[in-house]
């Protein structure tokens, strides 16, 4: 099945900071969260494929066709929503979507009304007297309104307060769920994509630490204390321990397995507790593997 993209060892070197080689797809109809720290390359990544950075080395495809910028039709397959909303400011909502409506072919005039409905976008003002929300509500109409098979999200919610951020995502959430799309949403806020993800993909300085179902973390992640005799309980299965005297606590990616051995070993007092998204996403960007103790 053709790929919605592929990176395929993308290289971007700029002073002190190196992208990659970074390899990274994504299935069609699929949502990945692309998450990870303010500077860890998310933009960079974005930039790299939509051709605003040209990268140094490697290959990047939407739906099977290079990022050639001499050929641009693969952009037409494209919506984009940055933390930068960019519109011709003297002119209305209305005024800019006409204006947007000439490049695409694919541009649905009912949709873009109907978009600009449900989410309650003023369009008879003039952009720069939008507010920061309605401003991302007319880019991501304007991302829309020609039913682009990728759609892709930097950061678009940074700098909303959370009921202007939470109403934004329902919708969204909403438009998503009617039309099979695949979506690349890039965010250092991970209760942003919780909802929306199939899967989640985590970076730090240029480099990708881990891709994987949602779901798979939220199974399989847990939190675990119990008591044993050893202040230096062994730890290499763990991706976090912690000991004061005989009382451990420890975070494991699997669980059912670490709850066998502890048993096996003779701890006793053995709680499990569920993580959520963001102390797992933590973990994965801070590399957990360490041993503290007290």
């Amino acid at each position: 099945m053709t790929k919605a993209f592929n990176f395929i060892n993308t290289v971007k070197k700029f002073p002190g900071f190196q992208l990659g080689p970074l390899n990274l797809e994504l299935e069609p109809g699929t949502v990945l969260g692309f998450a990870g720290p303010n500077g860890s390359g998310k933009t960079t990544t974005i930039n790299c494929l939509i051709g605003l950075v040209k990268a140094d080395s490697g290959e990047m495809q939407v739906y099977g066709r290079p990022n050639n910028p001499f050929r641009p039709e693969w952009k037409l397959d494209i919506g984009f929503v940055g933390d930068t909303q960019v519109f011709y400011e003297r002119w209305t909502g209305m005024q800019n979507l006409n204006f947007f409506s000439r490049f695409y072919p694919n541009w649905s005039r009912d949709l873009a009304a109907e978009l600009a409905r449900r989410f309650e976008v003023p369009l008879g003002k003039r952009a720069k007297d939008l507010s920061r929300g309605n401003r991302v509500k007319l880019a991501l109409v304007a991302a829309l309104a020609h039913r682009p098979k990728l759609l892709l999200l930097d950061e678009p919610t940074v700098g909303l307060d959370p009921v202007v951020r939470s109403e934004l995502l329902d919708v969204l959430f909403e438009v998503v769920e009617s039309e099979e799309r695949a979506i690349f949403y890039s965010t250092h806020i991970l209760s942003d994509i919780e909802r929306l993800a199939d899967e989640l993909a985590f970076i730090n300085n240029g480099r990708l630490l881990l891709k994987t179902p949602k779901d798979f973390l939220t199974d399989k992640w847990r939190r675990i204390t119990f008591r044993h005799p050893q202040p230096e309980f062994p730890t290499s299965r763990f991706e976090s321990h912690k000991g004061k005297g005989n009382e451990h606590w420890i975070i494991s990616t699997d669980y059912e397995a670490r709850l066998q051995e502890l048993k096996a070993a003779g701890a006793e007092n053995i709680e499990v507790s569920r993580m959520g998204i963001q102390e797992i996403a933590v973990q994965i960007l801070k590399g957990a593997n360490g041993v503290e103790t007290d």
